[in-house]
């Protein structure tokens, strides 16, 4: 299964941070890291440290959409953000690039397994590609 973790931060966002909210997230699905194929998020988050960190530690490959792209998914969205568009020119970071990775990954229509989940600096969601998507492809 195609399993991609989305995730938005503010500057300066611990590892620590995000990787609890990713764990807690997971978990809301009886799932854990070992689950993943990768993360995703914006491209103005190319540089942060924490997200950068995640990735690493759970050697994974870290996805990023640019504003436009992440824009693109606003009709799928369960939890668009005003706040987030007015800071990163989409509605969505966390959601938005999950799907879009998912995608890229999978080559079939991605769906949110887990909605936007947000803790003190970080919001993060899961998306997947059903296996009778990827099955159908084959």
């Amino acid at each position: 299964m195609t399993l991609v973790a989305g995730l938005g931060c503010r500057r300066g966002c611990s590892l620590d941070e995000l990787r609890e909210l990713l764990r807690a997230t997971l978990a809301e699905s009886g799932l854990d890291e070992s689950h993943l194929t990768a993360l995703a998020s914006a491209t103005l988050k190319a540089d942060e440290e924490g997200l950068l960190a995640l990735a690493a530690a759970l050697d994974l490959p870290l996805g990023l959409f640019t504003p436009q792209q992440l824009a693109a998914c606003e009709k799928r969205l369960s939890d668009p953000s005003e706040t987030v568009r007015a800071a990163t020119g989409s509605a969505s970071v966390a959601e938005a690039a999950a799907l879009l990775q998912a995608e890229a990954q999978g080559s079939a229509p991605a769906r949110l397994l887990v909605g936007k989940r947000r803790s003190d600096q970080a919001t993060c969601a899961l998306a997947f590609i059903p296996v009778e998507s990827a099955q159908e492809l084959s």
